[in-house]
């Protein structure tokens, strides 16, 4: 069993929880410095993807448009030349 957990962890599971341990106060004190927070961290996460979401309807919204647009000219003709070869 502990060669199984070595083997997942990649070493012991006590030096594992020590180099975890180091790591974490070395980030804490730099996110700390830099004056970061998790929560900044999450927001920031969040606030991209919402940014990015509505952006992607912005522009799936612009496309629409465009669908419109185009639709305006594009049925008409295809109605008119479908009636006169019809009649052929």
């Amino acid at each position: 069993m502990a060669d199984g957990l070595n083997r997942i962890l990649g070493d012991s599971p006590g030096r594992v929880i020590v180099k975890l341990l180091v790591v974490s106060i070395v980030v804490g004190f730099i996110m700390s410095v830099l004056g970061f927070t998790p929560y900044d961290l999450i927001y920031g996460v969040r606030d991209f993807v919402v940014d990015l979401w509505r952006s992607g309807f912005a522009a799936l919204g612009r496309v629409g448009d465009y669908l419109l647009i185009g639709a305006a000219v594009v049925i008409p003709a295809f109605i008119i030349i479908r009636l006169f070869s019809y009649r052929r």
